[in-house]
């Protein structure tokens, strides 16, 4: 019953949410979602007891299956057509994917040590140990739901209260990703840096649609209801990978043993991403992905989104983490600074039509999860159109070797001597100086597609829509 009336409540939250974002022009002129609207409304109210039989450990929990439904769903969803063929699409998938991929991997290895050393300089008036400082990249760079795990593990090698020092990162990570990302999406909106740049209508701006303007399905319907509804066999799909995943976490336990296979274990989002690949690509060899559609499985894709991201902020507990919020402040906000310049300079060269979709993406996946930079991405391309969202979960064939870094910080919590310490200095200077250098062999860091600051696009965009889009109204909604 707890779970289920947490949940609830984030759907209330979100609700409340959506009727501010069109009641209060504001709101709706910075494009700000109604899950972000939602949580931080609902952060308020948890913190003052006001939601009866909401729970905090239950939304923290929530957060992290959420997490895990959403990857599942990307992996699930196809890659959409595009100009050139498909032969055209893959390879800029591919190299899309690699890109983002190297940048995520960079920014991983070299946030701890800023953090560390961050508050090892500002912390100490404040009692806080710059140990906590290296779990930045656990919330900036994947979210709550490892934050979450992986400051369970820290806990237990004696460090008090780091669940909630992650939960915290994470969501002033958020607070980045959208304070900063929604207002650059309006920019490239304006200034024609999207692919398929529109006016911003007041329906978009309200975040509603009348009855006149309803014109988008959504979705195919590709079974017979009185058999199974489509939505309940997409479901379906999602809770066969779910289990999957758990049980592929379960034979690399015993694969590999020690912290290491119990690290790749706890990625349950990760394992879930790859057992979908696979479901999909077994169900293409049977024939059977003619009774997929992509489309609807985008729409559960946003749907864990949005809950996600609202129920992140509506987790945090203040009273916990008070007494360090000013060190974890300005460490989070130079790490913030420091992220947007390499999302920007990286992301603007990456070479690509949608380069400004993968930079916002990118930097929603730097500071909060890869479904924020998808929420992102939806604010210029609420249809999926591009390639950067299919980009966005195929980036993490290329951050796997990364997650073996993950052990060496949380080695270090559990022996903090000047060895360990070394061994993360020496693993990430090899890891940093690595991806960089595939970035320049693999021809990722070229020319400017675009110049954020000046508002230029240096590329042409192919914006014709089809038929149906043609005169869609929803081409463009949030």
């Amino acid at each position: 019953m707890e779970m289920m009336m947490s949940i609830s409540w984030v759907g209330v939250m979100i609700l409340i949410g959506m009727l501010c974002r069109a009641k209060i022009k504001p709101l709706g002129n910075i494009l700000l979602p109604a899950s972000v609207i939602g949580g931080l409304i609902g952060f308020g109210l948890m913190n003052a007891n006001m939601l009866p039989q909401a729970s905090s450990g239950m939304l923290t929990q929530a957060v992290g299956f959420l997490f895990t439904i959403s990857f599942i769903s990307i992996g699930l969803t196809g890659a959409p057509e595009g100009e050139g063929g498909a032969g055209a699409v893959a390879k800029q998938i591919f190299k899309g994917s690699m890109g983002m991929g190297f940048i995520w991997d960079m920014m991983y290895v070299i946030t701890p040590l800023m953090g560390f050393f961050i508050i090892l300089l500002v912390g100490k008036s404040f009692d806080m140990n710059p140990l906590y400082g290296l779990m930045i990249p656990f919330a900036f760079c994947q979210g709550p739901g490892q934050s979450a795990v992986f400051g369970g593990m820290i806990e237990a090698n004696g460090w008090p209260d780091a669940v909630q020092v992650g939960v915290t990162y994470a969501a002033i990570g958020f607070l980045f990703a959208f304070g900063i990302g929604v207002p650059m999406a309006k920019w490239g909106l304006k200034r024609g840096l999207a692919k398929y740049s529109e006016k911003i209508s007041d329906h978009i701006t309200s975040g509603l649609f009348p009855k006149s303007s309803q014109e988008e399905h959504y979705g195919r319907i590709t079974t017979y209801s009185g058999s199974i509804d489509v939505l309940a066999f997409h479901m379906g799909l999602v809770g066969l990978c779910f289990i999957g995943a758990v049980y592929m976490g379960k034979l690399l336990q015993l694969i590999i043993p020690g912290t290491v296979g119990d690290t790749f274990a706890s990625m349950t989002f990760l394992n879930g991403m790859i057992v979908a690949y696979i479901v999909r690509f077994i169900m293409g060899k049977l024939n059977l992905l003619q009774y997929h559609d992509s489309a609807l499985q985008t729409r559960i894709t946003g749907w864990s989104t949005d809950f996600l991201i609202c129920a992140a902020f509506m987790s945090i507990q203040v009273a916990i983490i008070g007494k360090w919020i000013v060190p974890m402040l300005i460490m989070c906000l130079i790490v913030g600074i420091f992220t947007l310049i390499i999302a920007v300079i990286l992301g603007q060269r990456l070479g690509g039509d949608c380069d400004f979709e993968r930079t916002l993406g990118l930097w929603g996946c730097l500071t909060g999860t890869c479904p924020t930079g998808i929420a992102l991405i939806r604010i210029v391309d609420p249809n999926l159109r591009t390639t950067a969202p299919t980009e966005m979960g195929a980036m993490n064939v290329f951050m796997i070797p990364t997650y073996i870094f993950v052990p060496t910080i949380i080695g270090y919590t559990a022996n903090p001597s000047m060895s360990t310490f070394n061994t993360i200095l020496i693993v990430a200077g090899i890891s940093f100086a690595i991806y960089f250098g595939c970035m320049i062999v693999f021809r990722l860091t070229g020319r400017k597609t675009f110049n954020l600051l000046k508002g230029q696009s240096y590329i042409k965009h192919n914006t014709s829509l089809t038929s149906s889009d043609s005169n869609n109204p929803n081409v463009l909604a949030d």
